[in-house]
């Protein structure tokens, strides 16, 4: 596989990762062996960073395109993205509200899905 996908999967960001890893493809089996035992500098990316932006997004509590939105392009470290939690910017307040109200709309419309095929379950 190309080491862009390899790296997703491994949940890095590939700029970051050594060069002989972003220059040669992947095989499975090396993939299951990153996964199974990682070499230290997998460790420290997935510890420090800089982390992709779905990582980003997810340690935020944000979504990718609140990220967007607030024009944030860049890979951030772990520091950085603590720093962000401890004094959060106006930005990120709004986009940690809006996230929590779709989480609570998908909730509530799925939970009336539920609810309509329990119904359904019981008129058969």
């Amino acid at each position: 596989m190309k080491p862009a996908t390899a790296a997703k999967k491994l949940g890095i960001y590939l700029p970051a990762a050594p060069a002989e890893f972003q220059e040669s493809p992947v095989t499975r089996e090396q993939l299951n062996a990153l996964l199974a035992s990682p070499p230290e500098w997998l460790v420290q990316l997935r510890l420090n960073g800089p982390h992709p932006r779905d990582i980003v997004a997810r340690k935020l509590g944000v979504s990718i395109s609140g990220l967007a939105r607030a024009g944030m392009t860049e890979a951030l470290t772990t520091e950085e993205i603590s720093e962000y939690l401890q004094s959060p910017p106006e930005w990120l307040v709004t986009e940690r509200r809006i996230q929590a109200e779709v989480r609570a709309e998908n909730r509530r419309v799925k939970d009336v899905a539920l609810e309509k095929a329990a119904a359904a379950a019981d008129q058969d």
